[in-house]
């Protein structure tokens, strides 16, 4: 009798650690593999945990971008896999109803999601520093740092005046957590990816390096929209280079003074100090006026070859311009031109 209350005793406690048992098992396994996120749209997610960023951060980032509806059961899995002592900055992509363990695991193993760094049109420095930091990690106030510092763009023979040189608009596949200093150094491998041998060629061709053929390229794009004209307009201010005449840009003067919206040149430009003024200073001026394109950079590789050294917009306003090859030509061009202004009360 008593082995057989004894026998129904240890059957009992044996039920109860197997249920046990198997609650833990389903506890375990709901925490683990059960769906916890919900995107809210139908385009990708990305989560950026930005670098030294906290457990809390972290969890906070989630809540906001990825819909964490059980943060207890994240937090759970998190410590089982260790995660707060692992945690990688980075951009990580989320899909639509990952599992806990998905998502820690994608987490802690810092496989990014890579950015496609775009950047075009720009003019200054403060404007390329802005369209990078807009979408990767550094900040604009890093970047502007370096493309101002001296001692550390001379490691690509550079300085503050052609540090935007380095960067060749295009759209590069990067790790959003690249800081500043990384990034100069994958635009320093575009820049050498992107002058070939062949394009070294062609700049020694027209006396001129790299940076002055960017400088040059800035200058032209600058001056026309209309990329079937840029050749042209190469080719005239190379053959004022050739001739040692002053390349009286009207774009260097807008850079001088800080203001690109001029619709005129006047005497108070032309006679403004600066090394951007190609009316007072002979030569290209000490840096790029804008960031130039590889189109623009290729419009000087390829320059027309013509004998014009006087040009002036056309008295349409579409964009194009007539180029001369003597001051009277470039005089009369440069009177319909002024008159349309003064029709259309342009100052």
């Amino acid at each position: 009798m008593k082995k057989t209350k004894k026998k129904k005793r240890t059957f009992k406690i044996g039920s109860w650690i197997v249920i046990m048992l198997v609650a833990v098992f389903l506890y375990a396994t709901y925490i683990l593999f059960v769906p916890n996120v919900f995107t809210n749209s139908a385009e990708k997610t990305f989560l950026c945990i930005p670098e030294n960023s906290s457990y809390t951060e972290v969890v906070h980032l989630l809540e906001k971008e990825a819909n964490v509806l059980n943060e207890s059961a994240f937090k759970q899995v998190s410590s089982m896999l260790h995660y707060g002592e692992r945690i990688r900055a980075g951009r990580y992509e989320l899909k639509a109803n990952m599992n806990n363990f998905q998502l820690v695991r994608l987490l802690r193993s810092g496989r990014q999601a890579p950015v496609r760094l775009t950047f075009n049109n720009i003019r200054t420095k403060e404007q390329l520093a802005a369209r990078i930091s807009m979408q990767l990690m550094a900040d604009s106030v890093s970047i502007l740092k370096l493309l101002n510092d001296s001692e550390f763009l001379a490691n690509y023979k550079l300085n503050p005046a052609t540090s935007v040189s380095l960067f060749i608009p295009n759209t590069y596949e990067v790790f959003w957590n690249m800081n500043a200093t990384q990034l100069f150094e994958r635009m320093n491998k575009e820049y050498n990816k992107f002058w070939t041998v062949e394009r070294k060629a062609k700049a020694a061709a027209i006396s001129l390096t790299p940076v002055e053929v960017g400088i040059l390229a800035s200058i032209v794009e600058e001056e026309t929209n209309n990329k079937a004209d840029r050749p042209k307009v190469a080719g005239l201010y190379l053959n004022r280079l050739k001739k040692a005449m002053p390349l009286q840009a009207d774009p260097t003067l807008k850079f001088a003074v800080g203001d690109f919206s001029l619709k005129r040149i006047g005497i108070k430009q032309i006679l403004f100090i600066s090394p951007y003024n190609t009316y007072r200073n002979q030569g290209l001026p000490p840096g790029p006026i804008r960031v130039a394109s590889e189109s623009g950079i290729d419009a000087v590789l390829n320059s027309a070859h013509h004998n014009y050294i006087y040009m002036c917009a056309s008295e349409t306003l579409n964009g194009e311009h007539k180029f001369a090859t003597n001051w009277a030509e470039h005089l009369e061009n440069a009177k319909k031109y002024q008159k349309k202004l003064n029709d259309l009360n342009i100052h």
